[in-house]
């Protein structure tokens, strides 16, 4: 069994500069793989690039399929998502997904709660955000569940938000900008992974746009 970054009681930062690409089965599809438990069939977190006109075999996602599409536009038989489509397919869903010009997508495979089961398709580019805690942030809620809350958060440059404890973790792939923290700073295309009860003090001295999932990972 492979085990990557599989101990939820760390802290984990991987950014662009750390990526390192590995074939899939489907000729065309790389994954850059940010935790993993299992093989081919895994509880996984990757980022995925398909080249042009490459496609994946139909599969059943029997514990969910969460994505984002980060470049390009990716499809399946229900549809064309573009950049920006927040995508859910739950236990037991099935797909075919391919892309005409090429796509990369976030993309975190069962990981659903078994009585999770709304599908949906979000077109994040012209959704309605609504004001955040602080000035200068905006939030669009994607979805909840239980203690799961996913939304995408825009930071105004100069944004700061208060420190603050994970309870349930928190996960965050920097879709634009450069995010940051006392520990860091985090450029588009990086992701972090918090524990349960961890601390950060963010801000964004640039601004930033960022996906955001809390509440997910083990206490």
């Amino acid at each position: 069994m492979t085990e990557l970054r599989a101990d939820f009681s760390k802290r984990e930062v991987v950014r662009p500069d750390d990526y390192e690409w590995v074939p899939s089965p489907a000729p065309g599809v790389e994954r850059m793989m940010l935790d993993r438990i299992g093989d081919e069939v895994a509880r996984a977190t990757s980022i995925v690039r398909y080249a042009p006109e490459s496609r994946f075999d139909a599969h059943l996602h029997d514990k969910g399929e969460e994505f984002i599409v980060l470049e390009g536009v990716f499809s399946d038989e229900s549809g064309d998502y573009p950049v920006g489509s927040y995508v859910r397919n739950p236990p037991g869903s099935r797909h075919a997904p391919y892309t005409e010009e090429g796509a990369t997508i976030l993309v975190k495979l069962r990981q659903f709660a078994p009585d999770d089961l709304i599908q949906k398709a979000v077109d994040t580019r012209n959704a309605q955000f609504v004001p955040g805690q602080v000035p200068g942030l905006s939030v669009l809620p994607l979805h909840n569940h239980g203690t799961e809350k996913v939304a995408i958060v825009r930071w105004q440059p100069g944004t700061r938000f208060q420190g603050h404890r994970h309870w349930g973790g928190e996960e965050i792939f920097v879709l634009d900008g450069t995010f940051q923290d006392e520990h860091g700073d985090y450029p588009k295309g990086t992701w972090l992974r918090s524990p349960h009860l961890s601390f950060h003090d963010p801000f964004s001295e640039e601004g930033c746009l960022i996906y955001v999932k809390t509440g997910h990972l083990p206490a």
